[in-house]
């Protein structure tokens, strides 16, 4: 048990300079467009060099962001453990190779709530190996385990809602995947746990939160914490 708490602190310290060259690399071509553009600028007047100087580093940030955020999407897919549903030990080199997946996309946070709705946002959660289908809105920074979510489409994600496809429990990782039907509506700041599967068109309301391994029948709405159905598909409220 020791000697693998000397592996997970060994590998947490090598995992910093391997960051670091990751958001380095990740501002290359914003580096080179601030660059050629300041060559253009030296020789104008003073207020023209001034305005377009901070209108290049502008640009040069959202560049830089774009591109942290879509090489964190293709190097976390590219490393994301594919577990089957179950547990794992919490002290195993399984968990660690998780771990190492979710940091791509905590670093990806830096910049990813700016690009949230978009088709940016959506492609990089399917590079990092979520499926979504056509014509989805999400608009969440928070869909965690990307590679673990199945999203239909039509589907609306409201801003900040939580996805979460793992959970921590007595000394275990575990992996249950969050499926979620064609036409549904995730409410903003609500969280979905592990395990969830919400049926075609269902509504979960803002703020709700859904228990693990919770069920939500087609077209129903569910609502409060922990959510309950609030609301049959067929319009009437449940007995």
């Amino acid at each position: 048990m020791k000697s693998f708490e000397l592996v997970q602190n060994f590998l947490t310290l090598l995992i910093v300079p391997f960051l670091a060259a990751v958001v380095g690399i990740a501002s290359a071509p914003a580096v080179w467009m601030f660059l050629e553009a300041r060559a253009l600028l030296v020789k104008q007047e003073y207020w023209v060099e001034i305005l377009g100087t901070s209108l290049a580093l502008g640009m040069a940030c959202m560049i830089w962001g774009t591109t942290l955020v879509m090489l964190s999407g293709f190097l976390g897919g590219l490393f994301r453990p594919r577990l089957e549903p179950g547990r794992y030990p919490l002290r195993s080199f399984v968990t660690i190779q998780w771990a190492w997946s979710m940091i791509f996309h905590r670093i990806a946070l830096l910049f990813l709530k700016t690009l949230v709705p978009s088709f940016m946002g959506t492609a990089y959660y399917r590079m990092s190996g979520a499926k979504i289908g056509s014509g989805c809105q999400i608009n969440t920074e928070n869909l965690n385990d990307a590679g673990s979510v199945v999203i239909g489409d039509r589907v609306v994600i409201g801003g900040h809602a939580v996805i979460n496809a793992h959970l921590v429990e007595r000394g275990e990782l575990v992996m249950a995947p969050v499926k979620i039907g064609d036409d549904a509506l995730i409410g903003a700041n609500s969280t979905v746990q592990p395990g969830c599967t919400i049926g075609a068109g269902a509504v979960v309301a803002n703020k709700a939160v859904l228990a693990k391994w919770t069920e939500i029948p087609p077209g129903e709405i569910w609502g409060g914490i922990p959510a309950k159905c609030i609301r049959l598909a067929d319009g009437s409220k449940p007995q």
